[in-house]
Parts: structure tokens; C-alpha cells; sequence
């Protein structure tokens, strides 16, 4: 059990039969009347964000939301299948589960698979990720505006915008929490 007081940010616990997980917190104790912890909270499973008070003193069950390394394969009528490195075991996962980011993985990438009492409900990619840039419009000599930049199309599919000097064939670098380029890699 966890008591609203103890909130942190990251932790899961369950609450009115769904799991949530604690964005940002903050203890309040007004002047008057007593005090109560405000705290942001996202459905781990369905991704909706909903902001909250508790009373201090409130208990709630912790959730564990096991987060498994397993290495993308394929896609297959949309199913992406991983592999459990330890025991070669494959799990397809449904293409509505995997969300934004994962348009900048690639075959035989490392993933992180998440998953709450066996049902699988996100896949998070590596932090960073390198990409190899397969179409993109040339830099002309002396467009050096400030903070300029061009579509980029990745080896992936995906479409980012990167500075006027990246050429097609470069290896660059993503931030994929954000989706922006960080510099060549």
C-alpha cells in the first residue's frame, strides 16, 4: 500500500480499477483547513492524464508494471512480433499498443515492453536512437539562417526536421521522447 503523502514522482498504484502513474505532485497546506497532496496522474493503460487531490492520510494498493527488454523482429499484417532475449520466446504485439515513437525503431532494436499482470499496454524505444537519412533536400551555400531547417525522411519511414547541412546518407541522432533531431552521429 502507498499513502498519498509518499506520493513520488513515477510510482504506479491502482485506483478505482485502473492503474495510474504519478507525473507531478505537490504537498499544499493552506492556511486554513487542513492539508491535501495535488497530484498529476497518467491512466498507464489508456495514456489520459487527469489531475487530482487526495487526503494525506489515503491508501492505495502499488501497482507493478513490469518493463521487460525485448528486441523488436517484424511487422506482419499489423503485428509487431518481439523477441524475449533470454528465452527466445515471440510476442506479438498489436499495432494501436505502440504509440508515436515507434516510428523510429528499427529491425533488431532493444525495446522496452510494458506490461501490468501479463497484459502488454506499451512499448517504449530507446532514448536515443540513430538513423540514417534516405531523402532529403540539398543545403544550398550561404542559406545559413539561424536555427534554419528542412524535412528530413529517416530509413524508417518517418519524417523529422533537421538543419540546412544534412545530407542524404548522414547518420543522425533522435531524441525520441520528442521526436527532434540532436546532431550526426
Amino acid at each position: 500500500m502507498i499513502v498519498a503523502g509518499d506520493f513520488r514522482n513515477g510510482v504506479t498504484f491502482e485506483m478505482d480499477g485502473a492503474v495510474y502513474s504519478i507525473i507531478e505532485f505537490q504537498h499544499v497546506k493552506p492556511g486554513k483547513g487542513a492539508a491535501f497532496v495535488r497530484a498529476k496522474l497518467r491512466n498507464v493503460i489508456t495514456g489520459a492524464v487527469t489531475e487530482t487531490t487526495f487526503n494525506p492520510s489515503a491508501k492505495f494498493p502499488t501497482a507493478y508494471v513490469e518493463r521487460k527488454d525485448m528486441q523488436y523482429l517484424y511487422e506482419d499484417g499489423g503485428l509487431y512480433y518481439f523477441m524475449d532475449p533470454e528465452t527466445y520466446e515471440q510476442l506479438p504485439i498489436n499495432e494501436s499498443t505502440l504509440g508515436d515513437n515507434f516510428k523510429f525503431v528499427t529491425e533488431n532494436m532493444t525495446c522496452k515492453v510494458l506490461s501490468y499482470k501479463g497484459n502488454v499496454f506499451g512499448v517504449e524505444p530507446p532514448n536515443f536512437v540513430e538513423l540514417k537519412v534516405t531523402k532529403t533536400d540539398p543545403g544550398f551555400k550561404g542559406d545559413t539562417a539561424t536555427n534554419a531547417t528542412k524535412p528530413a525522411v529517416l530509413e524508417t519511414g518517418a519524417e523529422i526536421k533537421v538543419p540546412l547541412f544534412i545530407e542524404e546518407g548522414d547518420m543522425i541522432r533522435i531524441d525520441t521522447r520528442t521526436g527532434l533531431y540532436m546532431e550526426r552521429a
